[in-house]
Order: structure tokens, then C-alpha cells, then sequence
């Protein structure tokens, strides 16, 4: 009977363990299609710049930088604290990093606070529907923000998961993919604002 049921746990194990590997594998690609995606993004951005002998537009002003440095701010403080909070689930208490993701989401929220503000300002004196410019500004940034609230809410259920003691080990798959999503839009935010905000100022 011992070795009859040793047979199954161990075919448990295996299927776990190549669920992990697959679950790895679709958030690296699902990371990577969406990079892709950003990439021709701001392939176009830069091909319409270069294109135009001024950009943004005649009549258009260049983005402010006040409010989008305090929102990368918040977004690169953000990954900092998850790792931190992450490092709980391994060499410290588990309340680091429920406290730790809580602190994230609620940096992410203010990013997404700032953005709304930024878009009630800059609607004021330019639309997408205007031109070139502002409709890319407005799709790159609305799609950026967009994966910000989605990224929240992966944070949120992988932290609803270790609350309720579905994390059996130090860091499950779902938590180190909530973490490495998070990461990436926080990275895309970084290309995002040296493209659209800082290299207007370089010309």
C-alpha cells in the first residue's frame, strides 16, 4: 500500500512542478507581447517626430515635467518597496510583504491619481482626436495607465492568495509573476517618459 500511494504524490509533484514551468513561460511571453507592442508604440511616436520639422506640433507645448517626474517617482519607489516586501516571504516575517504590497498598490494608485490629474489639465488645450501627436500621446499613456490598474489588481490577488494561505511555498508562481508584471510596467513607464516628455527637449 506504502508504495502504491508514494506513486501518486509523486505524479502530483511533477504535474506541479511542470505547471510552474509553463505558468513561467506564458508570463515571460505575455511580458514580451506586450513590450512589443509599446515598442511600435514609440516606433511610431519617434518616426512622426522625425518626419515633422517640429514636435510636438506647431501650436502644441511641450509636456510639463512637474507631475509625470513626481508619478515616476512613485512607480520606481513602488518596485523598491515590492522587493523588499518580497524578501519577507523568504527571510523574514510574512507581514513584510503584505504590508509591503499594500504600500505598492497604494503608490500605484497615486501614479494613476497624477495621470488623471495631468489629463484633466492637458485636455483643456489638446484632444486626440487634434492630431498625430495627440493621439499617440494620449494611446501610449491611456495604454500604459490602463496596465498599471491591471497590474494592481494582479498585486491584489496574488496578496489575497498568501492572506488566505494558498501560498504554500516562499514565493508561488502567482506572486513572482504579479511582481515580475509590475516591474515590467514599471520599466515601460521609464521609456515612456524619456520618450514623450524628456527628448521634446532635446531638439
Amino acid at each position: 500500500m506504502t508504495a502504491v500511494q508514494a506513486q501518486p504524490r509523486d505524479v502530483l509533484t511533477t504535474e506541479q512542478g511542470g505547471g510552474a514551468e509553463v505558468g513561467r513561460w506564458a508570463m515571460l511571453l505575455f511580458v514580451a507581447n506586450e513590450a512589443t507592442l509599446f515598442a511600435c508604440l514609440i516606433a511610431s511616436y519617434f518616426y512622426l517626430a522625425l518626419a515633422n520639422p517640429t514636435w510636438p506640433p506647431a501650436g502644441v507645448e511641450k509636456p510639463s515635467l512637474t507631475l509625470p517626474l513626481i508619478m515616476t517617482a512613485a512607480l520606481v519607489s513602488s518596485s523598491a518597496v515590492l522587493m523588499y516586501a518580497e524578501s519577507g516571504l523568504s527571510s523574514g516575517p510574512r507581514i513584510r510583504y503584505r504590508v509591503g504590497v499594500l504600500a505598492t498598490v497604494a503608490l500605484g494608485v497615486s501614479f494613476l491619481v497624477l495621470q488623471s490629474i495631468e489629463y484633466r489639465d492637458k485636455l483643456t488645450r489638446l484632444h486626440p482626436s487634434d492630431n498625430a501627436y495627440g493621439s499617440l500621446f494620449f494611446t501610449i499613456t491611456g495604454l500604459h495607465g490602463a496596465h498599471v490598474a491591471f497590474g494592481l489588481l494582479f498585486l491584489l490577488w496574488a496578496w489575497l492568495g498568501e492572506l488566505k494561505g494558498r501560498t504554500p511555498v516562499p514565493r508561488s508562481r502567482g506572486i513572482v509573476n504579479a511582481s515580475l508584471y509590475w516591474h515590467f510596467v514599471d520599466g515601460v513607464w521609464i521609456v515612456i517618459l524619456t520618450s514623450l516628455y524628456l527628448s521634446p527637449r532635446w531638439s
